[in-house]
């Protein structure tokens, strides 16, 4: 998808409590005690505050049964900032906790969802509230990661597993939570979990193996293998599908732009993708230029993979690497109609409770892979002493691409390459609609972690946090050899962002261009001591400081890192969030006067487009003074004016088009990974 701020619960290990809680509910107050449930009220337009008198370092969990209302909680430090909010289960079991990160009072508010402008008469409703744990934060990381995990577990919470190892030897592996909540099945080892785009590793391996066996080359045009494709301007090879630098349309973004509804489990054909490539009239960009995340590229991986073998993929990958390894928990799953025995059912929290949810379609070769933590340390370690493929493909798959203006990615193939406190990373993340995934490998160790879950508001990325205190030891920075990166590492470890001074943030204020997608504008602003990112047609969130120069999203799993030229000024940032989007700073740093359409000029975008391409009809309407666009399946979608002639909305961007005498004849629609998809004006 685009990388629009996606929901987490990130921020679940900043907050912390006390072991006794004063409640206050209106006119009552109550002690809350560990493994004593407390019973309560909450109307429309009502707080109910429970103050904190919290040591440091503590680590606290509590749940809000949601009797017969839907409860936001809110925990606010000493200070009064906001350190954690839970939320988004309208009926059930709410979970919320985590560690102190500073001593005296917090406040953990209670209020109805969204009943700010609400019925203020509307009757109260009941919950329950329950202190389940007090302790001492851990230090030991198996303790460490069940209070991590501890927010996904129990009868009442879809769940995940964990599982570290390290030289052979399984250091930790658990599970948590349940597998299944209709039949109440727990998640267990051998539990099967979409592992999502953590799959596009072993596609890129099955691409490598038919390489090796002279199958194919990573140079082959791959027309060569799928002629049916259209021949465009460049040549796409091989290797290009591999490491998201294709041009290619993005097969999700341009279906959302349909108006599918990828939430809601609308069918999509594996032949789709093919028929989507014969229908783009362009490439976005030229081949190896520029590291765009590309599903499309390798659900036609995968098909190359069939026609140079012969086999269906599933079949392919069940004979050539499942088998041989010994991955029994591991397969591909064909389509969303095909069983996979012993899943784990995906779930989002709505209103009214969890909300089973179905696989995407036409996942092949970009996900659809079912596995277990069991078989996917199985896997990592082929990596390390090969049983199935050579060294030299794994080398080759862990070495980041370089682009043609000799830039690196930090992206091999189906693996992104990094580094974490001085010990190179290896790793892919995976989200289906509502599964998550992460699986990480540090080489020079020879050690891994794998998480899995069937939450849609699982934060995969802990994956990093549980391997720093798994092998704290080899991250440590030798003194002799620190070195001004060894103090920059140090000082980060060591950040304090209470002591951060919020006028330092001024100099990254401002508006910052996507380069991948220049009319998606991530903007930044502050507002006494809270900072806030707002991308466009998104709303505004808040961020807090974990360096100097690095910043998290609080109700997001996503990142910013701002970047400063050879002048030390600041000029660009990147969004961590699925890979790496670097934005260049717009010159005008956030000081342009913003483009305000007259009620005359909005009249001009209105009207009926079609897009060829897409077969499809978006229709565009001022209404109560400002513009809307419909769509049959997208529903109404208010437009926000950007730069002159340009709006955003519903996650879209849309640059209009004028003739030579200035009238809009169309306009073109972009959702960053999928780009620049003309609509014209037919009425």
């Amino acid at each position: 998808m685009s990388p629009q701020f996606i929901p987490s619960l990130r921020a679940a290990l900043l907050a912390g409590f006390a072991l006794l809680v004063a409640v206050t509910d209106l006119a009552a107050q109550t002690e809350l005690r560990r493994g004593r449930t407390v019973p309560a009220t909450l109307s429309p337009g009502d707080t109910a505050r429970y103050t904190v008198d919290a040591d440091e370092n503590h680590f606290v969990l509590g749940e809000v049964n949601q009797i017969s209302v839907d409860v936001t909680i809110r925990v606010l430090d000493p200070d009064g900032t906001q350190i954690g909010r839970f939320g988004g289960l309208g009926r059930g079991h709410l979970r919320f906790g985590g560690r102190t990160t500073s001593a005296g009072a917090h406040t953990v508010e209670l209020f109805v969802t969204g009943a700010g402008g609400g019925n203020a008469d509307a009757p109260a409703g009941a919950y329950e509230i329950t202190l389940l744990r007090h302790e001492p934060f851990a230090t030991d990381p198996r303790r460490l990661t069940d209070q991590v995990m501890a927010r996904f577990d129990g009868p009442n919470s879809p769940g995940a597993a964990v599982r570290v190892w390290r030289d052979g030897r399984t250091l930790y592996s658990e599970t948590y939570g349940m597998a299944n909540l209709a039949y109440g099945i727990p998640f267990e080892e051998d539990t099967r979990t979409n592992i999502g785009s953590t799959s596009k590793q072993f596609t890129a391996f099955a691409i490598m193996l038919q390489a090796e066996r002279g199958l194919l080359s990573l140079d082959d045009d791959i027309r060569t293998h799928v002629p049916e494709l259209p021949e465009f301007d460049e040549t796409i090879q091989v290797r290009h599908l591999i490491t998201h630098t294709s041009g290619l349309r993005e097969f999700l973004n341009l279906l959302r732009m349909t108006g599918r509804r990828l939430d809601r489990g609308d069918w999509i054909d594996r032949s789709e993708i093919i028929e989507i490539v014969q229908r783009q009239p362009a490439l976005q960009n030229s081949p190896g230029a520029e590291w765009n995340y590309n599903n499309t590229a390798f659900g036609l991986a995968a098909v190359i993979v069939e026609r140079t073998s012969g086999q269906d993929f599933h079949v392919f990958m069940q004979e050539n690497v499942f088998g041989p390894l010994g991955m029994t928990g591991t397969m591909v799953r064909p389509s969303i109609r095909h069983t996979v025995p012993n899943q784990s059912e995906g779930y989002t929290p709505t209103p009214d409770g969890y909300r089973q949810i179905g696989d995407l379609g036409g996942a092949v070769g970009a996900g659809g892979m079912y596995s277990t933590i069991a078989d996917l340390q199985t896997w990592v370690e082929n990596y390390a002493n090969p049983r199935v493929g050579t060294a030299e493909i794994f080398d080759e798959m862990m070495t980041s691409f370089v682009l043609t203006n000799g830039e690196e990615t930090g992206y091999g193939y189906g693996l992104s390459v990094d580094e974490q406190r001085g010990l190179k990373r290896v790793h892919h993340g995976g989200a289906d609609v509502a599964h998550r995934s992460q699986l990480v490998y540090y080489p020079e160790i020879n050690a891994g972690v794998t998480v899995q879950s069937n939450h849609a508001q699982f934060g995969s990325n802990v994956v990093f946090e549980l391997a720093a205190a798994f092998f704290e030891d080899a991250m440590e920075v030798e003194e002799d050899d620190a070195g001004a990166e060894g103090d920059e590492a140090d000082a980060e470890r060591d950040f304090d962002p209470d002591a951060y001074d919020p006028e330092h943030f001024d100099e990254f204020v401002g508006r910052y261009a996507l380069d991948a997608a220049p009319t998606f504008i991530l903007t930044f602003t502050r507002e006494d001591d809270t900072f806030y990112a707002q991308a466009t047609g998104q709303q505004r969130l808040e961020i807090v400081p974990t360096s100097d120069s690095t910043f998290s999203l609080l109700a997001v799993e996503a990142s910013i890192t701002f970047l400063r030229g050879d002048d030390g000024e600041v000029n660009a940032a990147i969004l961590h969030q699925n890979g790496d989007q670097r934005a260049t700073r717009l010159e005008d740093d956030g000081a342009a006067e913003e483009w305000a359409p007259t009620a005359a000029d909005l009249a001009n975008f209105a009207g009926r487009f079609y897009s060829e391409e897409l077969e499809t009809f978006y229709d565009l309407a001022v209404e109560e003074g400002e513009l809307v666009m419909r769509q049959r399946r997208l529903g109404r979608v208010p437009l926000t004016p950007g730069d002159e002639d340009s709006f955003s909305g519903g996650g879209f961007s849309f640059a209009f088009e004028r003739d030579r005498n200035g009238e809009v004849i169309g306009f073109y629609l972009s959702n960053v990974r999928t780009r620049d998809v003309r609509f014209g004006r037919v009425g």
